[in-house]
C-alpha cells in the first residue's frame, strides 16, 4: 500500500502537468521551506527519473497553487504555510483537514483577509479557501486527504489522483478506472457504446472525458 507521506507517487513533471502548474513554480515551492519543512514536501526518488512527489506533496501544491491566485508573493506563501503549520503543529498544516474550520481565520490573522483573486478582483480568501477545499477528499477519521480531484476535468465525470489506485495517475473517481485506459480505447477506434460497457460508464460521460482529454492537449 502506497504511504502517502513517504512513496513518491509522481514526478514533479507529472505533478505540474495534472495541476497546471508552471514547473518553474512549482520547482521554486519544492526547494523552499515554510515553519523549517519542505513548502511542498518529496522525497528522493529509488532511481533517476523516477517519482518524488508523495500524495501529500500533490495536495500541498494545489493548495499552493490556490493561494496563489489570491496574487500572494512568495514570501507570503511561506508565511501563510508557517502559519498554519505552526498553528496546528503539524508540518503537513496546509492540507489539515482543520483548514476547513480554523484555517480562514488563521490567514486573516495573519493580514491576508483583504487579498483577492489577482484575475477577477471580487473573491475574498474566504471564497478562495472554500474553492480549493471542494476538491480534497478526507476519511471521517483522518486529519489529512486521501484523494484530490482534478479541477481541470468536468463535473459529470469527476476524475481524481488517489494513491490507492492507478499508480497515481488520473483515474474516474466512479469506477477507478484510468484516463489513459478510456482514452487509450477511444484512440483506438472503439465506440463510446463498448468503452461505456466495458467500464460501467454511459457514453456520455465516455465521451465528455475523451473530448476533456482532447481539449486539454490542445
Amino acid at each position: 500500500m502506497v504511504d502517502r507521506f513517504t512513496d513518491g507517487l509522481l514526478t514533479p513533471a507529472e505533478t505540474s502537468s495534472y495541476l497546471e502548474i508552471p514547473s518553474s513554480t512549482l520547482a521554486s515551492w519544492l526547494r523552499g521551506k515554510a515553519a523549517g519543512s519542505p513548502l511542498v514536501h518529496h522525497v528522493g526518488p529509488v532511481r533517476k527519473g523516477q517519482p518524488s512527489v508523495p500524495f501529500i506533496a500533490v495536495a500541498e501544491a494545489h493548495v499552493l497553487r490556490s493561494l496563489r491566485s489570491l496574487g500572494l508573493r512568495m514570501s507570503e506563501i511561506r508565511e501563510a504555510a508557517a502559519a498554519v503549520r505552526d498553528a496546528f503543529d503539524t508540518p503537513y498544516g496546509l492540507v489539515s483537514k482543520r483548514i476547513a474550520t480554523d484555517g480562514v481565520d488563521i490567514f486573516v490573522e495573519h493580514g491576508f483577509a483583504d487579498l483577492r483573486r489577482a484575475r477577477d478582483g471580487q473573491a475574498p480568501i474566504q471564497e478562495v479557501v472554500a474553492e480549493y477545499l471542494r476538491y480534497l477528499t478526507w476519511e471521517a477519521d483522518d486529519d489529512f486527504p486521501t484523494s484530490l480531484r482534478l479541477r481541470q476535468y468536468p463535473d459529470s465525470v469527476p476524475v481524481v489522483i488517489d494513491p490507492r489506485f492507478g499508480h497515481g495517475q488520473p483515474v474516474v473517481a466512479s469506477n477507478r478506472v484510468s484516463v489513459k485506459a478510456v482514452t487509450e480505447l477511444w484512440e483506438a477506434g472503439e465506440s463510446v457504446e463498448d468503452i461505456a460497457y466495458e467500464y460501467d460508464m454511459t457514453p456520455e460521460q465516455v465521451d465528455v472525458l475523451c473530448q476533456a482529454v482532447v481539449h486539454l492537449a490542445a
